[in-house]
């Protein structure tokens, strides 16, 4: 099954399943080994690389998005 239909079908969860399956799902996360973490950030990492690269989302300065930080708890 792949990710578009399980978002089809998740929809038709109720508001309280679907607080349910996230639970879950967030918890399971904490059983992932170091490598299997570090998979998934590299995954994440190449696929923000692939966006910039494509057009699709613009860089922010690190001291921009600091300057923001810093705003929004101030």
């Amino acid at each position: 099954m792949s990710i578009e239909e399980l978002e089809v079908e998740i929809k038709k969860l109720t508001l309280r399943d679907r607080a349910a399956l996230a639970k879950w799902i967030v918890e399971s996360l904490d059983a992932l080994s170091e490598s299997e973490i570090e998979a998934l950030w590299v995954e994440e990492a190449e696929h923000r690389l692939d966006e910039l690269e494509q057009g699709l989302v613009t860089e922010i300065p690190a001291e921009e998005v600091l300057r923001r930080a810093r705003a929004a708890i101030s």
